[in-house]
């Protein structure tokens, strides 16, 4: 939609003011949500329709590629599109827990100079969405901070700082490390922030062969904001025997972990860019294991 239309609507008083409440408030100990850049719709206005057909509850926005810019290509730092977005989340009733900085999964945030600017451009993306966590990937970091030197005291103070500016605002940046939950535990104490947290990944646990209920547990519900609930491709979560997500539930509960569970994978690799079949079996089977409100 471009930007002569945006400004028609605004004129003859279709989009309301920003609510100050979080978009989707509800009571339900977990809810559903699925990543838009994953679905082919990052920063799509059809993202939240999209959503609402597949019966998710949230949708995960990205804030737009990265790569050689000096910022996200971010829709969000503009007021038109603002409204537009918001007002249509909250017309479909479709909430936003989080906002993805996916550019990082091939940028690298310790070297990376502006990357207290980019981290603050998504902190203020997540005030007009109503969202409360940021997803930062290390995936472009390299490996060398996972060990003791520079570049882990580097990793460490950034993600101080940005973790701090996050806690102050209410807010929370959620790490995808793909360390196990003992090296999880290591860093979030060395970072020393109650604005840094860890975004799980069943998908990093199955694929190192580990045991992701083992390793939810040992991290601990305080620790985890988000968890991505899928898988790498190969087939649906209902049809892989690679994970018992009925057992993944009976840890959380036994935690009193409460949150999104966002499908991120998981597409039946035979029929990858099959968006509406791959989600909507996801996120229906999330929701028959985790939304039936019985013990399993």
């Amino acid at each position: 939609m471009d930007k002569t239309t945006i400004k028609r609507y605004l004129a003859i008083g279709v989009f309301t003011m920003l609510s100050a409440c979080p978009i989707g408030v509800s009571a339900q100990q977990y809810r559903v949500a699925a990543c838009d850049w994953m679905m082919l719709k990052r920063q799509k206005l059809g993202e939240f329709q999209l959503a609402k057909d597949i019966q998710a509850d949230g949708i995960e926005m990205d804030m737009g590629p990265l790569g050689q810019r000096e910022l996200f290509d971010n829709k969000l730092r503009d007021p038109q599109f603002q409204q537009l977005f918001r007002h249509t989340a909250d017309s479909l009733g479709v909430a936003v827990p989080s906002m993805a900085m996916s550019g990082f999964f091939a940028q690298n945030f310790l070297t990376r100079p502006n990357y207290k600017e980019l981290v603050e451009d998504c902190l203020r993306s997540m005030d007009v969405m109503g969202a409360k966590v940021a997803f930062l990937p290390l995936g472009g970091s390299g490996r060398e901070w996972q060990t003791a030197g520079e570049a882990r005291r580097e990793l460490v103070r950034r993600l101080h700082e940005v973790g701090e500016i996050a806690r102050q605002q209410g807010k929370t940046i959620a790490i995808r490390t793909a360390l196990d939950s003992r090296e999880n535990l290591s860093l979030l104490k060395e970072v020393n922030s109650e604005g840094i947290k860890i975004y799980y990944n069943l998908q990093d646990a199955v694929d190192q062969g580990l045991n992701p209920c083992k390793e939810l547990k040992q991290l601990g519900a305080k620790n985890i904001a988000q968890i991505h609930a899928s898988l790498t491709d190969s087939v649906t979560l209902d049809r892989d025997p690679r994970i018992d997500l009925h057992q993944v539930k009976r840890v959380l509960d036994k935690m009193k972990w409460s949150g999104w569970l966002v499908v991120e994978r998981s597409r039946d690799a035979q029929d990858v860019r099959n968006v509406r079949g791959n989600y909507g079996r996801n996120v229906a089977y999330l929701k028959e294991i985790f939304q039936n409100n019985k013990s399993l």
